[in-house]
């Protein structure tokens, strides 16, 4: 061992740490991909022969620096936009960066106690399988966080090509699979080393001829769409004397924007429920007739009849209905804590109200003539979300209120995983957000358009209506879960011998 190496393995704990942070900069707004297969292969490098309980703590200093990094708009969520305790802020960030280091410190520890001594092949093997599953089981534990997974990395690369047909998760196993040719590669023959460089070249050139194959169809029905940007700032937007701005706003950009097929408001546009705004609505209403316009438009409504609060998106026109948000955020539309603490957090005049999730047998919302897919702010992260609707939707659809995140990295992660979304179903995608980044998105999962940030705006654009279904719509996570299922199974048939 070199004695660069012998350092770096030396000083484990605070290399992975800074190869976690150097990962998240894999990720919008960075966006340097290239870096995700060489912090992953670092990691691996470094677990290669540590004990169980080494693995876990180098495991654990990767995932701190990659969620410390990549999730800090937590903390400017929280207290610069939110006004809360400097306290709460850091207390819920470093809650969130304990539970994510767990996943790979759990995974780093399970395979060095069950590789043991073994060749590198099987450990790399069992690492490969064990981080794709249980990035999986985190988009979903405890109501979920998938945020940062490794197959958002592909973006923009020629691995792009792989995500219609096997899905985000299945291009975290491409990821992970470059990272374990690039670290058997740095103890390998030069004929070995050859040989996983060629296979690594392969996944590209593959990623790149899949990338080419068109999976949906078009229709040749095209519409011309005008997406609303009010940019009103979060802290001023519920403030009674700033209420009426939001109104006065979205009428504005709205009579802007008659004349195209659709206009699209973002997620609670308006600081009002529904029926507090219907006089308003029916005026804008009868003038999107007249110039031949629906209006989608997100908002929230409150049903008197014990269900509560809604955080709801309507369609306005040709064929009219409400989609509700299924997927709340916890800690901002919903609170899973005990009674007292809802006291507590009263007491500290913070929000706490509960809205009351949609069914989960939504049908897609009817709007100039095409059947729309929706989804709300945060559930668009959940890549299983939109699949049930997929077979009749036409056209997908997302608004959001990034405006909780002001100008940090999160609402550029958001667009990255709402054009992961776009490109699973090789649909087009509408993006409305009340501050940014509002965006029309290709089937491929290229920004096609896209509005500044923080700037009132009406962003046009024309999109093509599509159908038919790629495989990953079809068969979802299910091939690639159960073939690292099988990897886990095979490998760790026979218990090698225990490093504690």
């Amino acid at each position: 061992m070199s004695g660069y190496a012998a350092l770096l393995r030396r000083y484990a704990v605070p290399v992975a740490a800074f190869a976690g942070v150097l990962h998240s900069f894999s990720f919008a707004p960075l966006a340097q991909r290239w870096l995700a297969p060489l912090t992953l292969a670092l990691l691996y490098w470094l677990w290669e022969g540590a004990s169980a309980r080494r693995a876990a703590v180098v495991g654990a200093a990767f995932g701190a620096g990659l969620f410390l990094v990549g999730t800090f708009w937590i903390y400017h969520s929280v207290h610069t936009v939110a006004h809360a305790p400097v306290a709460i802020a850091l207390l819920l960030l470093a809650g969130l960066v304990v539970i994510m280091a767990s996943y790979p410190a759990l995974l780093g520890a399970a395979v060095a106690r069950f590789a043991g001594s073994s060749g590198g092949w099987r450990r790399g093997g069992l690492l490969t399988a064990g981080w794709v599953l249980l990035e999986w089981v985190r988009g979903w534990f405890l109501s979920g966080f998938p945020w940062l997974s490794l197959g958002y990395a592909t973006l923009d690369t020629p691995l792009a090509g792989f995500v219609p047909f096997v899905g985000v998760y299945g291009a975290s196993l491409v990821v992970a699979l470059l990272a374990l040719f690039l670290w058997r590669a740095t103890a390998a023959s030069w004929r070995e080393r050859a040989v996983l460089l060629l296979s690594a070249f392969a996944l590209g050139v593959s990623g790149a001829m899949l990338g080419q194959m068109n999976v949906t169809h078009a229709t040749g029905r095209t519409h011309t769409v005008a997406l609303v940007q009010g940019a009103v700032a979060q802290d001023e937007k519920w403030e009674a004397a700033s209420r009426d701005r939001s109104f006065e706003v979205y009428e504005r950009l709205t009579m802007q924007a008659l004349g195209h097929d659709l206009v699209i408001w973002p997620e609670s546009a308006l600081p009002v429920v529904y029926q507090e705004a219907v006089p308003f609505l029916s005026r804008l209403y009868l003038a999107a007739q007249a110039r031949h316009s629906d209006l989608v438009l997100g908002l929230l409504r409150y049903d008197p009849d014990g269900a509560g609060y809604r955080n709801g998106l309507v369609a306005l026109g040709e064929g009219e209905g409400w989609y509700y948000k299924r997927r709340l955020v916890p800690f901002g539309e919903f609170f899973p804590v005990p009674d007292f603490v809802r006291g507590w957090m009263r007491g500290l005049d913070l929000f706490y109200v509960d809205f009351v999730p949609g069914a989960e047998d939504q049908a897609a919302l009817s709007a100039a003539g095409e059947r729309l897919g929706a989804t709300i702010c945060y559930e668009d992260a959940y890549a299983s979300e939109q699949r049930a609707v997929l077979r009749e939707a036409t056209l997908l659809v997302n608004v959001s209120n990034d405006a909780w995140f002001g100008d940090s990295s999160a609402p550029h992660q958001h667009l990255e995983i709402t054009r992961m979304r776009a490109l699973e179903a090789g649909r087009w995608m509408m993006r409305a957000t009340n501050t940014g980044l509002t965006a029309l998105i290709g089937p491929d999962g290229r920004i096609m358009a896209r509005a500044p940030q923080f700037v009132p705006t009406v962003l046009t654009g024309t999109v093509e209506a599509r159908t038919g279904l790629t495989p990953y719509a079809r068969w979802g996570n299910a091939p690639v879960l159960a073939l690292c299922a099988a990897v886990l199974l095979g490998l760790g048939w026979r218990r090698g011998s225990v490093a504690v």
